[in-house]
């Protein structure tokens, strides 16, 4: 079977979300535009597989298994890091568990296919009984659906009655006025669904609770009474319906996640076992050690200083991303791929560079990192820590970062991601650290 190589997942939201409050960087939720590609070159080896050096066990009821491999229905996903999730009915033990939902540490919700669901979960109202849907916009595409309220269980923790989207349009025909690209449905989503594991509590937050006819209001959520075309009008919610953060809502261990994946060859892996981890600094399994902690500005971004020593650019760290995307070729002095890797950045080889990551709180740490030809990596391998591509969108949309540190960033480090509002050992959330 074919590689997927999917192209830079940059999802950034759509909207005019309070920069003082709010982030414009959603997600990262490797949805849309799947790139069917056969690569081959470099030899992968007689063991292409790896295993997890963190320091959490897979047993403890606050880590839950997260794996990189070519996907559900082995489509071929590169540099996909998935997870499984287990929705009830909300007080009840109706339950049941969906595998290969995308962990992504760029947005905040469950996000399942409307397809893959068999229970029948709680239809998710406002607060005039009428039924909710999201129409969440990314520079890839539009995810639309229908909104669920659900227990999530997550490893040995659970978020009780939880609001969740489904993607899909079985419930309501996705309206003409939430524009984009549709994801809707497995072919567009590459992914039986999105685990964000965010550093904010709701997936749009305050401009969202402003009036429907606010201009204020980015139009993510809609009320559906009817599931003719028409049914669905833009509508304000509170809080506490959105799409929230499912760690959050823990009971215990509700402060940020820590992601660890082990160090992998340049060569790549086939598949690669790691563990999503919940909380920081609340038990010995989550300790946060001497990590650099790089405080958020107001867009939910990092500084970085590329090459060291070089240009400060702004940037965010994104899990749901497949690749480090960066600058465009012009600036970064990089070959861009043609063709269906367009992309990506092919150089004749393999180059080395450095830059360094810092934020507002002073902190700062030096970040080697490697980018490969696209074009020669083997087709045998489904985690590569040297994928890179152009920033979508830069230089000229300046609503982008310079910089994506997508998931060959995780491999060989714990990064961590605190939750806003929440108290750690490094300091009050949001921040990253590693």
């Amino acid at each position: 079977m074919s590689k997927l190589l999917t192209p830079a997942t940059v999802l950034m939201l759509l909207c005019g979300c309070d920069k003082s409050s709010h982030p414009l960087v959603l997600s990262g939720s490797g949805s849309g535009g799947v790139l069917t590609q056969p690569v081959a070159g470099k030899d992968a080896g007689s063991d292409s597989s790896s295993s997890l050096d963190g320091s959490a066990s897979a047993t403890a009821t606050n880590t839950l298994v997260a794996t990189v491999d070519p996907g559900p229905q082995n489509i071929g996903y590169t540099n996909g890091l998935f997870a499984s999730v287990t929705l009830c009915v909300p007080g009840t033990t109706t339950c049941q568990t969906i595998d290969h939902l995308l962990v992504d540490t760029g947005s905040v919700g469950v996000r399942v296919l409307e397809s893959e669901l068999t229970v029948a979960l709680p239809v998710a109202k406002d607060t005039s009984g009428v039924a909710l849907a999201e129409c969440t916009p990314f520079v890839d595409g539009t995810a639309w659906g229908p909104l669920r309220t659900a227990d999530v269980k997550l490893g040995g923790e659970t978020a009780s009655n939880l609001p969740i989207q489904l993607i899909g349009e079985g419930a309501y025909a996705m309206p003409s006025n939430c524009t984009g690209t549709p994801i809707t449905n497995f072919e567009t989503l590459a992914a039986n669904g999105i685990l964000g594991v965010g550093v904010y509590l709701q997936d749009c937050g305050d401009t969202c609770t402003q009036s429907a006819r606010s201009k204020l209001n980015p139009g993510l959520y809609y009320a559906c009474s009817s599931t003719q075309s028409s049914g669905c009008a833009i509508t304000s919610v509170p809080l506490t319906q959105q799409v929230a953060h499912p760690v959050a809502a823990f009971s215990e261990n509700n402060n940020g996640v820590i992601i660890q994946l082990p160090s992998i060859a340049t060569t790549g892996a086939a598949s690669v076992s790691g563990l999503l981890v919940f909380g920081i600094g609340t038990q010995s399994n989550n300790e946060l050690g001497s990590a650099t902690v790089l405080a958020l500005d107001d867009y939910g971004w990092v500084n970085t200083t590329f090459p060291v020593g070089g240009t400060l650019y702004s940037s965010y760290i994104d899990s749901g991303s497949n690749g480090l995307f960066f600058l465009n070729a012009a600036t970064s002095n990089l070959k861009q791929c043609t063709g269906s890797l367009k992309d990506f950045y092919c150089p004749s080889s393999t180059v080395n560079l450095s830059a360094t990551l810092s934020s507002t709180n002073g902190a700062s740490a030096t970040v080697a990192f490697s980018v490969a030809n696209a074009s020669k990596l083997d087709s045998k391998v489904y985690a590569l820590s040297d994928l890179a591509g152009p920033m979508p969108g830069y230089p000229t949309d300046t609503s982008v970062p310079g910089f994506d540190w997508g998931l060959p960033f995780f491999f060989g480090r714990n990064v961590y991601t605190a939750i806003e509002t929440k108290s750690t050992p490094g300091g009050v959330g949001p921040y990253f650290a590693f």
